[in-house]
């Protein structure tokens, strides 16, 4: 006869009063805003107290007070206005070209096998070319005016956005295609209709991303043949070792590149409300 233990087993389980919050627990967005407040807050207190102590010379770090300074002068004679002006334009010339010209054919490229065995190894041969090294090439194309800017810029995300952007559709679950196919739909309306619209929030992602390079293009457009523009004004202070305005007009940048960041975020989730909520 079997003999039944009568020893009781722990429970594997946790406690219900012991859940463990997850990696990765949501923040709100006031919690978010403190934390992002109080890190920028140390990173100037750090910066002004190693300008201050006298550990580093004033040409290699200058304060932020002297910067501030700096920048307000640029402002007050109307320097910087011209100069943010005609950088952005420059970056959203060549930035909007390259994405109206990269989605169609990154979504060819991510549909289409035979098309993306035609175009995805050259796209993956020239990105890995060094967009400086066309600056010559650029100057001799297209001469040295706003256009040799912007082809650099476009030259600097378009084959990443095709690339990027047919990874995208390539993500998009084979189910839905064989949906629209069990409906009677052609290929062209497959993708008109199903697949484009599925892939749309990572389409967006991926611009998001490359415009982050455009800017960071900005700069090497702007560092030969240029007379005016965030790179130019940074190439002038360099040679005349204004440190306060070097770092004051990268700190502009970045202010500038935050900006179009967030604003492309705060229209991402007006576009795709539809996915709030969802894993």
């Amino acid at each position: 006869m079997a003999v039944q233990s009568t020893t009781p087993v722990a429970s594997t389980r946790p406690a219900t009063g012991a859940r463990r919050k997850p990696v990765r627990a949501p923040l709100t967005r006031r919690q978010y805003l403190v934390t992002s407040v109080v890190t920028f807050v140390l990173l100037l207190a750090v910066w002004t107290a190693v300008s201050t102590s006298g550990l580093v010379r004033p040409l290699f770090l200058p304060s932020p007070i002297s910067v501030g300074e700096k920048l307000i002068d640029q402002a007050v004679n109307g320097q910087l206005w011209t100069d943010i002006a005609v950088s952005t334009y420059r970056v959203m010339v060549g930035y909007l070209l390259a994405s109206v010209i990269a989605i169609p054919i990154g979504v060819l490229c991510g549909s289409i096998p035979r098309v993306e065995a035609a175009i995805e190894p050259i796209m993956d041969f020239i990105r890995y070319m060094p967009v400086v090294a066309f600056v010559p090439l650029t100057i001799l194309w297209v001469g040295t005016d706003d256009s040799q800017k912007v082809l650099i810029i476009f030259l600097g995300t378009f084959f990443q956005q095709v690339l990027m952007v047919a990874d995208a559709v390539r993500r998009v679950p084979m189910s839905y295609q064989n949906l629209g196919a069990t409906l009677g739909l052609s290929r062209t309306k497959i993708l008109v209709r199903i697949v484009f619209p599925s892939a749309l929030p990572r389409i967006w992602d991926a611009l998001r991303i490359s415009l982050g390079w455009a800017w960071t293009w900005l700069v090497v457009a702007e560092l030969v043949a240029a007379t005016e523009g965030m790179g130019y004004r940074i190439t002038q202070a360099q040679r005349f070792l204004e440190t306060d305005l070097i770092i004051g007009y990268v700190i502009v940048l970045g202010v500038l590149g935050l900006v179009f960041d967030q604003v492309m975020r705060a229209l991402g989730r007006q576009f795709f409300r539809y996915l709030k909520g969802r894993v």
